[in-house]
């Protein structure tokens, strides 16, 4: 890499550890030089013990490490050990993070002097409000009825929690809120990388194969952000649908590796599955 190499900004999401390929993905990870850093968008594993093992391990060697909080993570489920719900779980699993230096989105958001730098790097939770409803239904009560009445049902209604907040779309509005506030607040000067498991807009949920999923898929709360808080692009995960498109001048790329039965159908993952997130102009 030579000496005046700065590092690079890379990104994941959709790790999905349970599955051994998918494990063994994540023991291969290494970082191209000692000052790259790593996003990690969300999905990493269901089990805490899962969570804690591939963060751990991709901490120790990343110059830094960035996790944005997918909803496999946040999920209770009733195998884990670790039976906490909703702001709870979350709360343990950001604890967790710090221990080991990873920067969570309940931290100061750091900048990136690397290379494409400096850039804010903005790891975001939100969650979703079920707003992003096939076109002619109007309500959360009647989307979600199509969507049970069409078999497709997401497993969070199951197994991922609100507490202490009644709904999942009331804890969307609240950490929604919060963020906004918190990205008003950083320093104007510099464009930023915003990263949110779920998609900041509707447009990527409109080439699911099923609709109805992109209910458990975004808040149209979030439709402008990539033009009010500067973006330089978006990093998402969550559809596995990995894919870079552009909007309104803005690079949104989903960097997701997904299910084995996903990546196996398309031919299998590149032998390095990181993907860049900045365009570095070549000198």
């Amino acid at each position: 890499m030579g000496g005046t190499h700065r590092g690079e900004l890379l990104a994941i999401s959709d790790l999905h550890v349970a599955y051994e390929e998918n494990k063994a993905i994540v023991e291969r990870l290494r970082p191209g030089s000692d000052d790259d850093w790593l996003i990690v968008a969300g999905d990493v594993g269901e089990l805490y013990s899962d969570v804690e093992w591939a963060l751990g391990l991709l901490s120790e060697r990343f110059a830094k490490v960035i996790w944005s909080p997918g909803n496999h993570e946040l999920w209770t489920h009733p195998k884990d050990p670790v039976q906490l719900r909703g702001v709870a779980r979350y709360q343990h699993l950001v604890e967790m993070c710090r221990a080991k230096g990873i920067v969570t989105p309940e931290d100061p958001y750091p900048v990136w002097e690397g290379n494409g730098g400096p850039l804010t790097i903005a790891p975001l939770f939100l969650l979703y409000d079920y707003t992003f409803r096939i076109d002619g239904i109007h309500t959360k009560q009647a989307a979600l009825a199509h969507a049970y009445e069409a078999g497709v049902v997401c497993t969070d209604e199951h197994v991922l929690h609100p507490d202490p907040y009644p709904t999942l779309d009331a804890w969307c509005r609240a950490r929604v809120a919060e963020t906004e506030a918190r990205l008003a607040a950083r320093d104007p000067e510099l464009p930023t990388v915003l990263i949110n498991h779920w998609p900041l807009t509707r447009l990527p949920t409109r080439v699911l194969r099923f609709p109805d999923f992109a209910l458990w898929c975004g808040t149209s709360l979030t439709a402008d952000w990539h033009r009010r808080f500067r973006a330089e692009t978006v990093v998402y995960g969550h559809l596995h649908i990995p894919r870079t498109h552009v909007e309104d001048g803005v690079r949104f790329q989903e960097v997701s590796v997904g299910y084995p039965r996903e990546w196996k159908r398309h031919g299998g993952l590149p032998e390095d599955p990181l993907r860049r997130v900045l365009r570095v102009p070549v000198s």
